[in-house]
């Protein structure tokens, strides 16, 4: 029953309530018929003339078994003819509580349907909402009902989302001239004070650290504010292909993995998805140094693109450190890594999968990780595919 939808609940409703009411109706309407025909047509009213001229004379004559053999016969045909009557009137008015109880049901559903409407349009409108439009609003039009303040009450509230928004844009623009001005100012003067001659030995080694501490700050700063980016609404969705993506991301990371001495194969199979094609690119390139810098030595990172089953698909396979089970679904979380939850080390900030997830959901995608039973780790991105244009003849 919780299975199915209001609109049929409601038609369930009002056709079981008109079915219960036709049976009470029908009782009724047959006793009173039932009290009136005994009332109204007594066994002896129903002889006919001839048999009360008989009567008359037996009742002279002194035959009372006689009279008592007709008057019981009369009355069992009296019986009889009610029996009839009353059985032709329960079917009669059994067939017309049926029909008029399929007819009940639907004018019960068509008229549910139309009661539903406007909620229909709140639901139409929830759906379609998104961080892009916002602006937009139910503005349900009918007499102040329920219905009608839950439309004004979910538009206050879209109200509310929009101004938070906003604010939410306006601080992100804010924190990235705010967060980056400073650090690029420090590492200036530490490249200035590495460059100089005058600087002493020490003073050197101490820019050194600090810029090297400055560039991580930077990586954090730039996979923060990717990641806020990622997680909102796509202003831009165009027809990408996904070996491009691929190709452009191990442009990127050539020198990287020449350096851990890892083997990339790539097999592009063509893919194409709409999106937004720097967010995928990023998605692919964090995916590839994460292959790389989570490998062995002399290790190997298979990359696929492809479409199954109508759904475009990227691949990164990678040999590694063996990976537990329970650490997979973790391993998406932002500042988590393997065996380690610290952010200030040399490898990173700690982003580059919370970014990957965040892209794919953004372009209503799934993400599938599995842990490969020698080392290292299978994940499989899946976005919806371009629909092909049709050909015309």
């Amino acid at each position: 029953m919780n299975r199915l939808s209001v609109r049929t609940r409601l038609t369930l409703v009002y056709g079981g309530l008109f079915l219960v009411t036709s049976a009470a109706l029908v009782a009724v309407t047959y006793l009173l018929t039932v009290r009136t025909m005994d009332d109204r047509f007594p066994a002896s009213e129903s002889l006919d003339a001839a048999t009360l001229t008989r009567v008359r004379e037996m009742a002279l004559g002194g035959d009372v078994s006689e009279l008592m053999r007709l008057k019981a016969a009369a009355d069992q045909r009296v019986a009889q003819q009610k029996r009839d009557v009353l059985e032709q009137l329960l079917q009669s008015s059994l067939v017309t509580m049926l029909v008029l109880g399929v007819l009940a049901v639907v004018i019960g559903y068509v008229v549910a349907g139309r009661m539903l409407r406007p909620l229909h349009t709140v639901t139409a409108t929830a759906r379609q909402l998104s961080e892009s439009n916002l602006h937009e609003r139910i503005a349900l039009e009918g007499p102040q009902d329920e219905i009608k303040d839950l439309a004004d009450t979910f538009d206050r509230m879209l109200d509310r989302l929009n101004r938070a928004f906003d604010a939410q844009r306006r601080f992100v623009a804010n924190a990235t001239h705010e967060l980056r001005t400073p650090l690029t100012i420090n590492r200036t003067v530490l490249e200035v004070a590495l460059a100089s001659r005058k600087s002493p030995p020490e003073t050197k080694a101490l820019a050194d650290v600090l810029l090297g501490n400055t560039a991580r700050h930077e990586r954090l700063i730039e996979g923060l504010l990717l990641l806020a980016r990622s997680e909102r609404e796509l202003g831009t969705r165009v027809g990408t292909p996904l070996p491009d993506v691929v190709r452009g991301a191990l442009g990127h990371l050539e020198g990287r993995a020449e350096e851990a001495s890892v083997d990339v194969e790539a097999r592009l199979g063509p893919a194409e998805v709409v999106g937004d094609p720097v967010l995928l690119e990023r998605c692919a390139v964090n995916l590839l140094e994460n292959a790389v810098k989570y490998n062995v030595r002399d290790g190997r990172v298979w990359v696929r693109t492809g479409v199954q089953d109508g759904t475009a698909f990227l691949q990164v396979v990678n040999t590694g450190r063996p990976v537990p089970s329970y650490e997979v679904a973790s391993i998406f979380e932002p500042f988590r890594r393997l065996r380690a939850d610290r952010t200030g080390s040399k490898d990173g900030a700690g982003l580059g999968l919370s970014i990957v997830r965040a892209v794919v959901g953004a372009h209503g995608g799934t993400i599938e990780t599995v842990a490969r039973p020698r080392g290292g780790l299978s994940i499989t991105v899946r976005l919806p595919a371009a629909a092909r244009p049709a050909l015309v003849a």
